[in-house]
């Protein structure tokens, strides 16, 4: 495919070295991309810290370019999903509906308000609490969902009146890096600038004396390293995690009447979701038949190169992941677990592992207790609410959560006795724009979307005003 370039204050740049980029549909390298140095992440955020006082200055503007970077998303939603499904893996049409999902988030975000509050106006004074921005943002992707969870970002910070620079994940570095394209015509520069390179870029980034706020979207364990790094500048973070999400199936409900509605919250984009259902709690009395019924829609799904037409599911996105969704099974397995559809990876070249339903399987066992973020669902049975309530809970995650009962008040009852940050009632993975998304305890810090996310790329200023001297 054409050389992709980093956009670094409006221009386009290279790189003296360069990073392989793998189709996991092959397993094989198929394009390179530039590795930043140093000194280009210098220059980028410079030209970030320049541009931010006249990007802030102006509102109506900022709201306008939103709404521009939506119709640009929209004119280039076929480019751009194709480019991700051959980087990421994930079917045409699930990458097409990523980019058209990336232009209502922009389109979304542009019409938010955060108007200054007053508090007291009286013949003596006025008080308002204003919302101003913090300067430069860090923002640092995953490979999941790279397009969308990058406007996530991108969105808010500019319309706060931020000014942004942006990694993505080295597996998935190209659609962000033709965003950064497309928008350069778009935005003043400066104003976004996108970078491309490893883990020692993000570390740069997360250390580096400009940007005020780092927004990072990854793992536990990289999470923290982006707080420990934030933490000496005192810099501000937005922190979305891991998740180990649990599912409660209440004992009213008819297996065939929500097995594909679970299904499908488990195991979309192949199970590469933070927030997919990675848990199912089952009562006893529908144990059996559910899981069943979930192994029929394993078998069924059609697994394949996202660009084979009627494809639902695509591979892992990349070896590590891969392989650790062997080693979780394996271990599963091992322990005594019972295979009831899949088990493996499938024959050929790429990282395809089919979509595997495990019963038979309690915590204590590594599929159960860590996120495996592939398409691997442990099934697991419990007698009654409160003690299903306690196996869910009892983790240091707290993502988001689900709970299944044709008694609409009673599932809402439970759903709010969930640790998380969202509690879903018959639905899992219904994730929109105008909803904030965070979690609890390890699976984050902050949230996104909505005013409320808009509001994590401000900063407090009271302006209290005296009207008249006394004397």
């Amino acid at each position: 495919m054409a050389d992709l370039t980093m956009t670094i204050d409006g221009l386009a740049v290279c790189g003296k070295a360069s990073l392989g980029v793998t189709n996991p549909a092959t397993g094989k390298i198929f394009a390179h991309v530039p590795e930043c140095s140093r000194d280009q992440l210098d220059t980028a955020m410079h030209a970030a810290a320049r541009a931010f006082p006249a990007w802030r200055t102006d509102e109506g503007t900022r709201r306008e370019a939103l709404g521009a970077c939506a119709e640009v998303l929209k004119s280039c939603a076929a480019e751009l999903a194709e480019t991700l499904t051959r980087e990421q893996g994930k079917p045409q049409a699930r990458a097409t509906e990523e980019i058209m999902g990336a232009a209502v988030w922009f389109a979304h975000t542009a019409s938010l308000e955060f108007p200054a509050e007053v508090l007291q106006d009286t013949p003596e004074g006025r008080i308002e609490v204003r919302r101003r921005p913090l300067g430069v943002v860090a923002a640092i992707t995953p490979w999941n969902y790279p397009v969308l969870l990058a406007v996530w970002k991108i969105a808010p910070a500019l319309l706060a009146g931020n000014t942004v620079v942006v990694k993505p994940s080295p597996f998935t570095p190209l659609a962000t890096l033709k965003l950064g394209e497309l928008l350069r015509d778009v935005l003043p520069p400066g104003v976004l600038n996108v970078v491309s390179g490893g883990d020692e870029l993000g570390a740069w980034m997360t250390s580096h004396p400009v940007p005020r706020k780092i927004s990072f979207t990854g793992s536990v364990e990289t999470g923290k390293k982006v707080a420990w790094s934030a933490a000496p500048d005192l810099k501000r973070v937005t922190l979305e995690l891991g998740g180990n999400d649990p599912a409660i199936v209440l004992p009213d409900v008819d297996p065939a009447a929500v097995a594909k509605d679970l299904f499908w919250g488990a195991f979309t984009n192949s199970g590469q979701v933070c927030s997919a259902i990675k848990r199912l709690y089952v009562h006893e009395s529908q144990y059996t038949p559910l899981l069943e019924e979930l192994a029929i829609l394993a078998e069924a799904a059609r697994m394949g190169d996202g660009f084979e037409p009627d494809v639902e599911l695509g591979p892992l996105n990349n070896r590590p992941q891969f392989e650790r969704v062997i080693e979780l099974v394996d271990d599963a397995r091992q322990g005594g677990a019972q295979i009831a559809a899949g088990g493996k990876p499938r024959a050929g070249e790429g990282y395809f592992y089919e979509p595997t339903v495990v019963g038979e399987i309690a915590e204590g066992t590594r599929l159960v207790d860590e996120e495996q973020f592939g398409p691997a669902l442990p099934v697991l049975r419990y007698r009654d609410v409160d003690e299903a309530l306690e196996r869910a809970n009892a983790t240091h995650f707290g993502l988001s959560g689900s709970v299944w009962s044709g008694d609409v008040d009673r599932a809402t009852e439970v759903a709010s006795r969930l640790e998380c940050g969202t509690a879903w009632v018959n639905q899992h993975l219904a994730i929109v724009p105008f909803a904030p998304f965070g979690g609890a305890k390890w699976s984050g810090i902050g949230v996104e979307n909505g005013p409320w996310g808009l509001l994590g790329f401000t900063e407090i200023q009271t302006v209290n005003v005296r009207r008249r001297f006394d004397g």
